[in-house]
């Protein structure tokens, strides 16, 4: 018989006690040893942010996004605008800790406090940060956030399921795989199917431990290279 019925002796989800709405995220910045996610500041990152992916000189990196690369500064500007001029989806800049410069954005969105649920998206790193130690540190910062300071049951992550770059990641993350939602969005007039992976409350402290393993400085050696990788300490996770 299931570990939690109810008096008709039907199987019934696991009590939640206390549980009472949680905060949505505030406006101040997460600040690791790599880098700083602050909330997006038109007038102070978006020339940054252009300038960083223009490095991206074929647009590749804006193949899974809403939209292509914009055209000029003017177009990308104009689409940052409408994009942050809300708060869900919330976005932040993250800016690179040794050049203060802003090198990518990431957002908090489909924020749902009553139920305790967040999604990290819109997630687009420029040239300048991908494959460094700030780009996993942002992520964990987010995570952190909403796991230890506001108190969320669940953090998703999804992502096109032909984006296997994106895939990847969510799995070295830490994110467990959950299914494909078939046909889930139109974009750029082609079909989507969406892959959804999540962390949930309980999984955390372990994920926790391995970025913090991860990041430890003693983790680099001289010329700032890994020696264990992240992917090995999540994959480690029991699942």
């Amino acid at each position: 018989m299931p570990e939690h019925v109810n008096a008709f002796g039907q199987p019934i989800g696991f009590p939640v006690p206390g549980w009472t709405p949680r905060p949505r995220p505030p406006a101040t910045p997460m600040v690791g040893r790599f880098c700083r996610v602050e909330p997006l500041d038109i007038a102070r990152h978006a020339v940054d942010l252009f300038d960083a992916n223009g490095d991206d000189r074929d647009g590749r990196n804006w193949t899974y996004l809403g939209i292509d690369a914009p055209a000029d500064f003017a177009s990308y500007r104009a689409w940052l605008e409408k994009m942050a001029a809300g708060d869900d989806p919330f976005f932040h800049a993250i800016v690179d800790a040794a050049s203060g410069k802003a090198v990518g954005v990431a957002t908090f969105m489909r924020i749902d406090p009553p139920n305790g649920v967040i999604e990290v998206g819109n997630i687009n790193y420029s040239p300048r940060l991908q494959r460094r130690p700030a780009a996993t540190e942002a992520m964990f910062l987010m995570m952190r956030r909403v796991f230890d300071e506001l108190g969320y049951r669940r953090y998703e992550w999804k992502c096109d399921s032909l984006n296997a770059p994106s895939r990847a990641a969510a799995l070295r993350y830490g994110f467990r795989y959950e299914g494909l939602f078939r046909q889930a969005i139109v974009y750029k007039g082609r079909n989507r199917d969406t892959a959804w992976f999540s962390i949930t409350d309980q999984e955390w402290p372990a994920v926790r431990s391995a970025f913090e393993r991860w990041l430890d400085p003693a983790n680099f050696d001289a010329e700032g290279r890994q020696r264990l990788s992240l992917g090995t300490l999540t994959g480690a996770i029991a699942r």
